[in-house]
This record gives structure tokens, sequence and C-alpha cells, in this order.
């Protein structure tokens, strides 16, 4: 039997699918790791996390799947995308990783932008210059810690840090080069303009190829620690949301994902590279061959969910510890009860900043419109629907390029929750479809792997086989209405209360 291995370097833990070569789930496995944040707006981790955790769910699927070591056909990456590993001259990590969600390089951002101009970064990249971004980082560390910078050798992206542990080749993929800045969408290169306007070495990025493409193998000290077979192909794979997509089956035009995760992702596959003239979108190459996608992502939707129930939610998790249930089932139970806008009340989901339709790393959630009327029933559901609306933005943005949402899928953790689905049905005013998959982005990088070694002959192929629709939700026309009206407010909201913002962050 020939089986495939998808890893995905997630934000909060490491997680591993083994699946044959049908696309049939085997095991799977979660190993957790911590995030640390030393300062506000800072999110940092350390590259040794993130292996250690590899290790621990690449042997815990062989041991759960009972499959033989010598069965494993390929392995395929996935990874939180955008984060910063510098490694100097003999390959050692010279300090903790700085992160997607990491909010402090706003500064650098601003300069680049006014000494380059929108209309070139959007020419050279696809893209605005953003503080989650790679390059940012690399021109804070230079003005910031210069003796680091001076040390560095070369860089790379999560993902890419487990495949040099597991190979010993420094490598990245189109998908992941994508959201460093530093790279052509349109050309699916790096970008020699880029390098040379902010004089970063074009010799510390790793040759970039193609999702599907082989590599590197496993070498004998990665099989020792895994129990993996020296030789065995690693497949490029692809940043966590490309990855997603085709674990979700997004591999053609007309299909949109939207992702609960920590992160909210809107995924939009397109036959071109299309550029939101203002940059409010991202424009990044698909894992799929011959494919981009346009992407709006809002910081905190999942974790915004994660927010509430750490802070609020002690009664909750106390009682399900005791009913053996998940704290969010009783807290989405909860929210049930208040009905759809919550009687007025708004949540601006904005607990780290935020990047679409505002690249703010000032911008700060708020509730607006309580009163002596509401209870935690309307505090829940408007934090889901605040969700809900920020989604919405990114979907507007994609109808705006002329791509049609014919075909919407919905994954992520948050996706558990047929309350939350049916919100987010409503508010988008579209029919939203849960597939067979929640956590798509290992799954997907088991399927470019399956694609690299040739057990399936194309991405598409290997959708087809995996990916199956789920329940459907349809949009309900008063409840439609109802959030059409208060999308409106929604929309109100950052611009009126940016000035706040500004001077909060000033303090």
């Amino acid at each position: 039997m020939n089986c495939l291995v998808g890893i995905d370097i997630g934000t909060s833990a490491a997680k591993a699918v083994l699946i044959d070569e049908t696309g049939r789930e085997i095991a799977a496995a979660t190993s957790a790791y911590p995030l640390a944040t030393p300062q506000p707006l800072w999110a940092e981790q350390d590259p040794e996390h993130w292996w250690l955790g590899a290790v621990a769910c690449l042997r815990e699927v062989l041991t759960k799947g009972r499959v033989r070591a010598a069965e494993v056909a390929g392995l395929g990456l996935s990874g939180q995308m955008h984060g910063l590993v510098l490694l100097d001259q003999a390959g050692e990590v010279l300090r903790p990783a700085i992160l997607w969600n990491d909010q402090r390089t706003g500064p650098q951002c601003d300069t680049l932008t006014r000494q380059l101009g929108l209309e070139t970064l959007l020419a050279w990249t696809g893209n605005p210059v953003l503080p989650g971004f790679t390059l940012p980082k690399l021109l804070w560390v230079r003005e910031h810690e210069p003796e680091i910078f001076h040390r560095t050798a070369r860089f790379l992206l999560p993902k890419d840090y487990v495949r040099y542990r597991l190979t010993g080749e420094m490598t990245t993929e189109v998908s992941d080069a994508s959201g460093t800045s530093l790279f052509d969408v349109a050309r699916r290169r790096w970008s020699d303009d880029m390098f040379n306007a902010t004089r970063i070495p074009r010799a510390w990025a790793p040759p970039s190829v193609e999702s599907t493409a082989v590599a590197g193998r496993i070498h004998a000290k990665a099989a020792a620690a895994t129990g993996l077979t020296a030789g065995t192909p690693v497949v490029a794979g692809g940043g966590d949301q490309a990855s997603q997509a085709i674990g979700t089956g997004l591999y053609r035009e007309g299909r949109v994902a939207v992702s609960l995760g920590t992160s909210g992702v809107v995924f939009a596959p397109t036959a071109r590279p299309l550029v939101d003239a203002r940059g409010r979108l991202h424009t990044f190459c698909h894992a799929a061959p011959g494919l981009w996608h346009v992407m709006g992502v809002m910081l905190a939707a999942g974790g915004s969910f994660r927010w509430y129930r750490d802070v609020f939610g002690k009664q909750e998790k106390t009682a399900a510890a005791t009913l053996g249930v998940d704290p969010y089932e009783l807290m989405t139970a909860e929210a049930a009860k208040a009905p759809p806008g919550c009687e007025g009340l708004l949540f601006l989901p904005y607990l780290s900043g935020e990047r679409t339709p505002h690249p703010d790393p000032r911008a700060r959630g708020a509730f607006l419109g309580l009163s002596l009327r509401h209870e935690k029933a309307h505090t829940i559901r408007a934090v889901l629907e605040g969700v809900c609306f920020g989604l919405r933005d990114s979907f507007e943005l994609i109808r705006e390029l002329g791509l049609i949402a014919a075909d919407v899928r919905v994954s992520g953790g948050g996706a558990r929750s047929p309350l939350w689905r049916q919100i987010l049905a409503d508010v988008l005013a579209t029919p939203v479809a849960t597939i067979n998959i929640v956590e798509g982005a290992s799954l997907g990088a088991a399927l470019l792997a399956g694609v690299g070694v040739g057990l399936f002959p194309d991405v598409g192929a290997a959708c087809e086989l995996a990916v199956r629709e789920g329940e459907r939700h349809q949009p309900r026309p008063a409840e439609t209405q109802t959030y059409r009206d208060l999308y409106r407010v929604y929309r109100d909201l950052y611009p009126t209360l940016r000035p706040v913002f500004e001077a909060l962050a000033a303090n």
C-alpha cells in the first residue's frame, strides 16, 4: 500500500495526516507548542519547536496508522506564511522567528511604501508591503538588531525550515514565497527589483520551485528522528492557505473558500494574476501549477472567539470539563438565544490589528451599541457576527474583481459550529457548504505530495478523489436583510474610529 503524509506547521501546533492512495485518512496527529509575545504587538516562536512538533506528529501517525515507513511514498509540507527564520553561514538559527501576526514593522512598511509607491509595489510583487510580510521583518532586524543582520546568510519560511531539517535542502515554493514582498507573483519568480531597491542580498533567498516539485529527500539523521525511510521524497507543498485550498478542493475558478481558523481567510482561485488597484487583497501564486489566487485576510477570526472564551468564558470552560464537551459548544448554544443582529450590538474583530481591507496594525477591537438590555448571549453572538462581517469585506472585494462565488466552502476550526456556518451564509447572502475535511492544510500538503511523486496525475484529480461536499446552509431572507442593513453600519466603523485607534496607539 502506498501512503502519503502531509505536515502543517501552524501557529499553535504542528499537524500531520497520513492518507492512502485513494485520499482516505488513515491517521492524524497534533503536537502543540508555545507562542511568545515578548512585547505588545510582537509574536515569535523558536523554530526548534516546529521541528520537535513535526517529529512527534510523524512518529504518531506512523504508529497509529500501523504502516511501515517504506510504504510512505512521499511527504508534503504546509505552514504558517510570512514568518522570518534567519540562518547563519552554518545553517544555525540566529534568533526566534518573527511570525505572520507580528505587528512591529508598521514603520518599515510606511517608509518603504513612501519610497517606492504603492503602484510600483503592485507592479513588482502584486501586493502592498504589509506588517505581517517577510521583507519588513528583514528591514526591522537590519535597523534594530544589526549584529544579527550582519551574521545572516539565508532566510527561510517556517515550513521550509522544517524541510531543511528533514532533507538538508534550503528551498521554498511559489505560494509561500508570494507572501514575502520579495517575489514577482505574476512571473512566479523572485523579484530582482525588490532585492535591489531594499538592499537585501539576493543570495539570502532560497531557490523557489512549483508546489508539486520534489524539493529534497529525507536524510539519514531525520530518518532516525522521525521513523521515516531515508530517501523518501519531500514535495515542496504550499503556504497554509494555498494548501488549505487544495485540501478543500479549490483548484479552479468559481469556487471560493472561507477559512475560520485563528485568522479568517476568503480565498478565490484565478486563471491569471488579478490585482486589486488599491492593494486591499493579496494576489499570490496558487499551489496548483498555472493558477493564482486572490485572498482577503482578517487577523483575528477564530482568534476573536478564542479570546472571548479565555477572558469571559471561564464558566463555560468549567462546565464543559464536567460535561466532557467543548466549551465552544456551550458558548454557541448560548449565542443561539440572541436574535440575529443582537439588538443593535456590533463587535469589531480587530484584536490583532487588521489586514483586509484595512492594513492597519493600530486597529483595535470594540463592542459598540451596548445597552442595559444586552446579556452574555448577545455578546457571544456579536463576536460570531462581527467575524462574518469582516469576512464579507473580503468577499465584496473579490466580487469587485469580477470573480463569481458560485460555490462557497467553509473549513477551519470555526466551521465545526452549525450556528456560525448559518450566520456566515446569511451575512454573505450565499449558500455555504461544509466539506468532509475540517483541517485541510495538512491534507492539501499530502495531496500535493501525491501529485509530486506521481500517485495522482494532477491537482484536480487529487482533489476530486479526496474532497467531498457535506452539509449546505442556505441564506435565509429575513436574516439576510437584517445583516445587510447592519453591514452598512459595520463598514462605517473603521473610518470613524481610525483617529481613535491612532490616538490610543500614541499612548
